[in-house]
């Protein structure tokens, strides 16, 4: 396949290693499952041809329907690689009608053998939204009809072993503005388990509570997820104490005025998504520890079972609104909370 020489890249931000792991929750946030190579073409430089004028069809009929931002992202990116990496490049094609079955278990053959199974189901799916519009919307033959998405092997994530955790605070050990910022980014990881992009959109006003997102008297940070819905989440007196100790040095940056919570370094604006993702990375290979935003995410939902919490309070906090998400995280180390509670049930 691609005998021509060209190899398709991904839009960027996207996992090339075949073993990682990419999470359902993907269409939320970028996040962040894998340890991404943040390298590639981005879908919009990519030349989709004839194609692409029926994608952007696709992209407002999304848009009318209200749909996050990011997913938009991901389900118009789908056709748009699609087409030009495949059709444009490796058919002579020039018309959706055009596509049949084979092409796309042609790409998914491909994708499969370049990325991980999750994110080869991911682009399988976001196909699949994109031909059905177009069948519903021009009556025309659905190529995926019949067609089943990939098979995706669960691989566990691991959580965090307190020397792991000790080692990422001493990475962070100091009173230098970033190192305090850091501190607090991770506490606030490992305290709430939010998405990145949430955590990156956090506001913070201290002279208009209504502007703000940060209640630290109250130990609770709001944050906007999925689909737009905003929700309360509570910190330990750990991450409080660190974001009040970054609140300080950041009350004498240039950028203080600025509403993102956690700003950068030489008097530069807000940190994005991309940016808090670069720093764990970062913050982990100095403390040796394999590292990436989703990990906590993870970690939080283990530790929140292990503790005896209840479900129903763990999807609140986490912002899912299916228990799907339960037994995908709480599923990931199942078997080692059963092993250590065999004692406590079957003692005599």
């Amino acid at each position: 396949m691609y005998a021509s020489g060209f190899r398709p890249v991904a839009p960027a931000g996207e996992s090339r290693d075949p073993g990682s792991v990419i999470s359902p929750e993907l269409l939320d946030e970028r996040e962040t499952a894998a340890v991404a190579k943040r390298c590639g073409r981005r879908a919009n430089r990519l030349d989709a041809g004839p194609f692409a004028a029926d994608v952007a069809s696709f992209r407002l009929y999304l848009a009318a329907e209200n749909k996050a931002a990011g997913t938009i992202r991901i389900y118009t990116e789908a056709p748009l690689w699609f087409a030009a990496a495949h059709l444009f490049r490796e058919t002579d094609k020039t018309r959706w009608e055009q596509v049949d079955a084979q092409d796309i278990q042609q790409w998914i053959v491909w994708l499969l053998g370049s990325y991980s199974e999750a994110y080869a189901r991911q682009q399988y799916r976001s196909l699949r939204q994109f031909f059905g519009w177009l069948a519903a919307e021009d009556e025309v033959l659905d190529p995926m009809a019949g067609l089943r998405a990939p098979a995706v092997r669960e691989k566990p994530v691991p959580f965090f072993t307190s020397v792991e955790l000790s080692k990422l605070e001493q990475a962070c050990r100091g009173n230098a503005f970033a190192q305090r910022r850091d501190a607090a980014i991770l506490a606030v990881f490992r305290a709430t388990g939010i998405r990145l992009a949430e955590l990156a959109g956090i506001r913070y006003d201290p002279g208009d509570p209504g502007r703000s997102d940060l209640d630290l008297d109250r130990r609770e940070i709001k944050v906007r997820g999925k689909g737009g819905r905003d929700r309360a989440v509570r910190i330990d007196h750990e991450a409080a104490r660190r974001v009040d100790r970054y609140l300080r040095v950041r009350a004498r940056h240039q950028q203080a005025h600025r509403l993102g919570l956690w700003l950068r370094t030489g008097g530069r604006g807000p940190l994005t998504s991309n940016g808090i993702y670069q720093m764990v990375r970062r913050r982990g290979e100095q403390a040796g520890v394999r590292v990436y935003p989703h990990r906590f995410r993870h970690h939080f939902s283990h530790t929140w079972l292990d503790r005896g919490g209840a479900e129903g309070d763990l999807m609140e906090l986490n912002g899912w609104s299916s228990p799907q998400m339960l037994r995908r995280y709480g599923g990931s180390v199942r078997g080692a909370r059963a092993r250590r509670h065999y004692d406590l049930i079957m003692r005599d």
